[in-house]
């Protein structure tokens, strides 16, 4: 009896100390909110293009090329000026709060498309228009549910930090190669026919994007047909073949998200598909687990821990 006695208690005094906490909003979280990303000249990727978007929602008429150069910094600078930050031309987590600006179903400019952009970064694959419209919304909504948020469809502080915060984009980040909604997961973990590499059987004028940040280079031969080298940042090369159009220039520079073109069924091709490469330390290594890691919204392996062969979850 005095056992149960106490651990009722225990019971009772824990319930009421939960209650006081969340009385006083100190209930504990699911998760850690995602961490503001640091971006400075010599950044590049989505990321970049988002916050470009944002300076210019705030008059700084720059062009949202995603690549952090001086024309970024220096209206880096004057908008921290503006706010009475520290002005050191870095985008971090003192500025990002007060550059973004939250937007919802009807909201029109270039807050707008920095949204978009930073959602495509999550493979929404939005034209990025800066007309918030229902295709917005339901993206927004989307990432919201999958990230634990209130699926608002309003894009306010939490929804921007969980955006520019998670799946990289800032140089270094991720991005799936197509839409996220076009395939399923299984479809990223399925073998290629023959050597590293993975098919992604997807429709003509699908929208591909640049898995990593790096130098594009554009392709077209019989066997790629149109297509895109990438030099990545990381040390990786990437290939991807049998476009119906590219979407890039050639000798460009690319962030993780850029879109690169349009899928077709060009060169050595039995189907609309995207073929996609991962070359590193001289050998072709398996795209799945590195594309997995990006579909589940973890850290990619290091591309030169892929494996170069067995290509299977």
């Amino acid at each position: 009896m005095t056992r149960t006695r106490t651990s009722r208690s225990w019971a009772v005094l824990a319930a009421v100390c939960a209650a006081l906490m969340m009385s006083f909003g100190l209930a504990p979280q699911a998760g850690a909110a995602a961490a503001w990303p640091v971006l400075s000249n010599g950044s590049a990727g989505a990321d970049v293009g988002t916050a470009q978007y944002l300076l210019r929602s705030h008059g700084h008429g720059i062009a949202p090329d995603g690549a952090f150069g001086a024309e970024t910094a220096n209206a880096t600078r004057a908008f921290q000026a503006s706010k009475g930050y520290a002005v050191d031309g870095v985008i971090g987590g003192e500025t990002w709060p007060g550059l973004i600006v939250t937007v919802r179903q009807g909201s029109t400019g270039d807050a707008v498309a920095a949204a978009q952009t930073a959602l495509n970064k999550h493979g929404y694959g939005l034209t990025v228009d800066g007309q918030f419209g229902p295709a917005t919304t339901s993206a927004v909504t989307d990432f919201q549910n999958g990230q634990g948020l209130t699926a608002d469809g309003i894009v306010g502080p939490d929804t921007w930090r969980s955006l520019v915060g998670e799946g990289g984009g800032g140089g270094g980040g991720s991005s799936l190669p197509i839409p996220r909604d076009t395939l399923g997961r299984g479809h990223y973990g399925a073998p290629h026919h023959d050597y590293p590499a993975l098919d992604l059987p997807v429709g003509t004028g699908t929208p591909v994007y640049a898995v990593d940040s790096g130098v594009a280079h554009q392709i077209n031969n019989a066997r790629c047909g149109l297509g895109y080298e990438v030099v990545g940042d990381n040390g990786a090369t990437y290939y991807y073949c049998h476009f119906s159009a590219h979407g890039a220039g050639s000798g460009v520079r690319v962030g993780a998200g850029t879109q690169l073109g349009l899928s077709g069924s060009t060169g050595n091709s039995t189907g609309p598909h995207l073929h996609l490469e991962i070359v590193a330390g001289g050998a072709n290594r398996c795209p799945q687990p590195y594309l997995l890691a990006i579909y589940d919204g973890t850290t990619p392996p290091a591309v030169g821990s892929l494996p170069t062969g067995g290509c299977i979850e």
